[in-house]
């Protein structure tokens, strides 16, 4: 029998078919190229209404000023507390590190069957902002995506069927269609928890097909648990430079954090895609690229050792400014140059 694939052909990225069962600790150091903002540029502490924790933000850079849309969840951080409400909120900044918080949230998404929305991620294409975002239903978790021109009115154009998140839209086109990177979460899959990155097109926003994998879990050295897209990728002239983050469990972690165990550990890593068929990797550092390696990031907020990339942008003197949710509970930024961020992808698949 012979069939034509059009288009879907085997182009992920491939290993042993069984995820590792252990991780090599001495791989998790930060990347000597990183250098790492001291201090948390957004807290709970900026935020003019109720706030506890606020992560894992979208940023863009228009002309002159950053955009930031931030995940907010409504509580009490002394107390270790949360209300059971999130919303998105809107700040500004013009250089990007100190951050004005506007009065009231900018994106609320609640009916009879959407519960909450957040962990957004910013694109700019077709001169309108497209925001993706996590969607939890009472029937799973989704994925959304909504477009707008100010921040301030949203045109909800899509949400995926359970269970889906952590979409990212590519700054262009590739042959003709917009183009997703997500992050599956099939409970018939191999045994555990064991999640991988997709991608998909669309022509419109609306209607998403022709998916496939493009990076498996078994294929990340340093992950044991399930991996899933960061920020929006960046294009190259050496390919499309893509942040994921990297989850590791070891039962002997114990409690950290608010929680009464948590045995997971976020770090980011990074990889390089083909620039016409993003459905394939080329490149990948086989360690992490930013590990919790300071006291604030091992130790403290919501949940600690738990970094998650949402934001990336190339700034014009060739640095990758790297925005990412701290511990679950603050956003920080991390700097390299563009050309040391490919140089750590050469390894081969």
């Amino acid at each position: 029998m012979i069939m034509k694939l059009n288009g879907m052909e085997d182009s992920g990225m491939f290993a042993p078919f069984k995820p590792n069962e252990k991780v090599n600790e001495e791989d998790f150091v930060t990347a000597s190229c990183i250098k790492k903002y001291p201090t948390p540029v957004l807290t709970y502490k900026d935020v003019p209404y109720r706030s506890a924790l606020t992560f894992n933000a979208g940023v863009i850079k228009q002309k002159d000023r950053y955009v930031m849309v931030f995940r907010n969840d409504v509580g009490d951080f002394e107390n270790q507390k949360l209300d059971g409400i999130t919303n998105m909120g809107l700040a500004y900044s013009k250089d990007g590190f100190k951050w004005e918080v506007e009065p009231e949230p900018c994106f609320y998404l609640r009916t009879k069957e959407i519960m909450r929305a957040y962990d957004p991620r910013i694109t700019f294409i077709d001169d309108e902002y497209v925001m993706c975002f996590a969607v939890d239903t009472r029937h799973g978790v989704c994925g959304g995506i909504a477009t707008t021109k100010d921040f301030k009115e949203f045109d909800l154009k899509s949400i995926s069927v359970p269970e889906n998140r952590n979409m990212v839209l590519f700054p262009e086109k590739v042959n003709g269609n917009y183009v997703r990177l997500e992050r599956p979460m099939p409970v018939y899959s191999r045994d555990g928890n064991y999640f991988d990155i997709f991608l998909s097109e669309s022509p419109d926003l609306v209607y998403w097909g022709k998916s496939r994998l493009v990076m498996g879990t078994e294929s990340v050295p340093f992950c044991n648990d399930k991996i899933g897209p960061g920020a929006p990728p960046i294009k190259t002239d050496k390919g499309w430079l893509m942040l994921f983050h990297s989850v590791d469990v070891d039962p002997n972690r114990g409690k950290n954090g608010w929680e009464k165990y948590w045995r997971k550990r976020y770090v980011i890593g990074v990889a390089l895609l083909d620039l016409n068929d993003p459905g394939k990797v080329i490149g990948m550092s086989k360690k992490p690229l930013i590990v919790p390696d300071d006291e604030f990031e091992k130790t403290k907020g919501y949940r600690s050792n738990a970094l998650f990339p949402c934001g990336a942008l190339l700034e014009d003197n060739g640095i990758v400014r790297i925005y990412y949710g701290a511990c679950d509970c603050c956003i920080r930024v991390a700097e390299a140059k563009v050309e040391d961020l490919i140089a750590l992808c050469t390894d081969p698949l």
